[in-house]
C-alpha cells in the first residue's frame, strides 16, 4: 500500500476516536441532527477503520509467515500462510481503495429521464420510441414505477420529445451515464433503397430534487401556461386545460407535464421537472469547469457526447467511452441492460482508483 493511502487510513483511525469522544458527550444528544450526522459517520469510518486494522494484521502474519520459511521443519505450513496472507490483503486493500471512492449523494434519488429526437428526421423519432421502450422494460425488470410526465408524438408513432419519471431504488445510480447522445444506423422503415441510414437522439437523465429544493423557486421569475394535453389520454383529453408548460425566464428553461386531468398535480409535477433542468444546468456549468483541468472516462454527461451507437445490420452496440462492444443489440432493447451499465460503472471505479493512487482524487 502506498504511503499516502495508508496516511489517509491513519487520519481516518483518528477522525474515529474524536467520533468516539464527541458521541460520549451527553449533551450531543440535545442537538438531534447533529447527533444523527455523527453517528451516521461513526458508521461509515468505524467500517473503514475495522478494515484497515484487519489489513495491519494480515500485513503483520504475512511477514511472520516469511520468516518461518527459514526453518524446514515450518516451511510447508508457513508456504500456506504466505499464500493465504497475500490474497487478504489483496481483497482488502482493493476493499479499502474502492472505500475511499467519493460517493455521488444523487445516486439513491428518483430521476428523470428526457428523450429527444435529433437528426435524422422521422426515423430519429421512431428511434427515441425505441429507446424508450428500452428503457421502460429495464425499469420494469428491476422493479422501478414509471410514468409519462409529457410527450410529443411524430406522425409516424415515434417521439419528438418524451419525459419520463423513473421511482425505484437507485434510480439515478444505475441510470446516469445514460445522459447524451445516442446513434442507431440502420435501413429505415421509409427507406425503398435498402440504404442504411444514421440518425441520432439525445438522453438526459436528471436526479429528481427534494421538496425543499423544489420551493426555492421564485414565482416572479416563472411564467406558467395552461393548455390542452394532445396524444394519448382517453376521453378527457382536448376537454379541459389541465395540462401545464412553465418558463423559468432568467435560463429560458422550459418543463412541461400533460399526463394528468388534475391541473393542480400536473403543476407539482413540472415544477419539480424544472427545478431538477436547473439543478443539472448547474452541475453541467461545473463539469464544464472541471473538464477543461481533466477530462473524465465516462464523460461529462453533456447531451452533445456521442455515446453509443446502436447498429441493427451487424447486431452490435458499441459504447465510444469504454470501447465496449456487444453483439447482443436486440436483448439490449429489450431492456438487457445490466451489463452495459455494470461495465460503466466499473470503468468509473477503475479511473477513481487510479486518481486516489495517484493523489488526485
Amino acid at each position: 500500500m502506498k504511503d499516502s493511502l495508508r496516511q489517509q487510513f491513519q487520519r481516518l483511525a483518528m477522525r474515529l476516536d474524536e467520533l468516539d469522544a464527541t458521541l460520549s458527550d451527553p449533551t450531543i444528544a440535545g442537538d438531534m441532527k447533529r447527533f444523527r450526522d455523527l453517528t451516521r459517520e461513526h458508521a461509515d469510518v468505524s467500517g473503514v477503520v475495522e478494515r484497515f486494522r484487519r489489513f495491519e494484521r494480515r500485513e503483520h502474519d504475512l511477514a511472520g509467515a516469511r520468516e518461518m520459511l527459514a526453518d524446514p521443519d515450518m516451511a510447508d505450513m508457513a508456504q500456506e500462510e504466505v499464500a493465504a496472507a497475500q490474497g487478504d490483503i489483496e481483497r482488502l486493500h482493493l476493499e479499502l481503495q474502492t472505500a475511499l471512492l467519493p460517493r455521488d449523494p444523487d445516486d439513491a434519488r428518483n430521476a428523470f429521464l428526457e428523450i429527444r429526437a435529433g437528426t435524422g428526421g422521422d426515423e430519429s423519432t421512431l428511434f427515441a420510441a425505441d429507446l424508450a421502450r428500452m428503457y421502460l422494460r429495464y425499469a420494469e425488470r428491476r422493479g422501478w414505477r414509471t410514468e409519462v410526465l409529457s410527450e410529443s408524438i411524430s406522425d409516424l408513432g415515434g417521439y419528438k420529445e418524451v419525459v419520463f419519471r423513473i421511482e425505484g431504488e437507485a434510480v439515478y445510480g444505475r441510470l446516469k451515464f445514460e445522459s447524451g447522445g445516442h446513434r442507431v444506423q440502420r435501413v429505415p422503415a421509409t427507406e425503398t433503397q435498402g440504404r442504411i441510414h444514421t440518425s441520432a437522439c439525445t438522453v438526459a437523465v436528471l436526479p429528481e430534487p427534494d421538496e425543499a429544493e423544489e420551493v426555492q423557486l421564485n414565482p416572479a421569475e416563472l411564467r406558467i401556461d395552461t393548455f390542452r394535453a394532445s396524444g394519448a389520454g382517453g376521453q378527457h383529453v382536448n376537454k379541459t386545460d389541465s395540462a401545464i408548460r412553465i418558463t423559468h425566464l432568467p435560463t429560458g428553461i422550459v418543463a412541461e407535464c400533460q399526463d394528468d386531468r388534475s391541473q393542480h398535480r400536473n403543476k407539482a409535477k413540472a415544477m419539480a421537472v424544472l427545478a431538477a433542468r436547473l439543478r443539472e444546468k448547474d452541475r453541467a456549468e461545473r463539469a464544464a469547469k472541471e473538464a477543461a483541468t481533466r477530462k473524465g472516462l465516462i464523460g461529462s454527461g453533456d447531451r452533445s457526447d456521442r455515446i453509443r451507437t446502436y447498429n441493427f445490420p451487424q447486431g452490435r452496440l458499441t459504447d465510444h467511452r469504454i470501447n465496449l462492444t456487444l453483439y447482443k443489440l436486440q436483448f439490449i432493447l429489450d431492456g438487457d441492460l445490466d451489463e452495459v451499465i455494470d461495465a460503466l460503472d466499473a470503468a468509473r471505479a477503475a479511473q477513481q482508483l487510479a486518481a486516489l493512487e495517484s493523489g488526485e482524487a
